[in-house]
């Protein structure tokens, strides 16, 4: 684990590190500094998971012994590049940590905001050949990873956050959400879409329209989850599209009360 103000970092896969650096898009639109620096050493060697907020402490959440408080606050995840060449919302995620992460939190926020640096190293949709989004219930994925670490950290809801291009599903900037058997998911994603302006896009029950992906695998298993899009190039980034995901962010953590509406 390394520890630089109230930040901590864990390693989630060690299967999928990549030089972020070597994306010039991403590298030339995140801050650099000391926090950033390690967040993109850590991705060289597997996926980076950064936690902030009121249980940050010498605890590894890796560790069988780690438990976290269940005091005031929810305790959410943040997710980022599931396709590496969607590079908006992690470019927001840097963009985020860097913001919260010396600010009083009324919670706990896991972020990933480079699911599989390799892939976003090579701006590529697939990790190995696969999409990421349809394999989070295949065991030893990445995804998968991602998913068995949201179970064992309880957390109260995981937000996927993705980019879609021209041609592309869904085209559009829009919220995916479902009703059965997480209600929450379309709570969630009708706040945010009230407080950004935005679409959303409802199916009925998780797992019919879309198998594999984190959202459906969440809301299967009672983690209310949604996935955010914002309407991007794949494999491209500029200010407006990765500000447009940063505000998606920010609307997800308010909902849960972890910043203010005025944040």
């Amino acid at each position: 684990m390394l520890k630089s103000s109230n930040l901590d970092i864990f390693k989630i896969s060690e299967e999928s590190g990549g030089y972020i650096s070597a994306n010039s898009i991403v590298f030339n639109n995140i801050p650099i500094n000391p926090n950033s620096k390690e967040i993109l050493r850590e991705s060289i060697t597997g996926t980076p998971l950064i936690r902030l907020g009121k249980n940050s402490s010498n605890i590894s959440p890796m560790d069988d012994t780690y438990f976290t408080n269940d005091s005031n606050g929810k305790k959410v995840m943040i997710i980022a590049g599931v396709h590496g060449n969607e590079l908006p919302p992690q470019i927001a995620a840097i963009h985020l940590i860097h913001r919260l992460k010396n600010i009083k939190l009324n919670g706990e926020i896991y972020i990933i905001p480079f699911s599989a640096p390799k892939s976003t190293m090579n701006n590529s949709r697939w990790f190995d050949g696969a999409d990421l989004n349809r394999i989070a219930s295949k065991q030893g994925s990445i995804t998968n990873n991602i998913l068995n670490m949201a179970k064992k950290l309880n957390v109260d809801s995981i937000g996927d956050f993705h980019s879609t291009g021209p041609n592309s599903m869904p085209g559009k900037e829009a919220i995916f959400c479902t009703k059965d058997p997480s209600p929450e998911s379309y709570d969630i994603a009708k706040y945010i879409a009230k407080a950004i302006d935005s679409e959303i896009l409802f199916y009925p029950i998780a797992g019919q329209d879309f198998q594999g992906t984190i959202e459906d695998e969440c809301n299967l298993i009672g983690i209310p989850a949604v996935t955010c899009e914002v309407f991007c190039q794949n494999g491209y980034a500029d200010k407006k599209s990765y500000t447009r995901s940063l505000e998606q962010m920010l609307s997800y953590l308010s909902y849960f009360g972890i910043i203010s509406d005025e944040f």
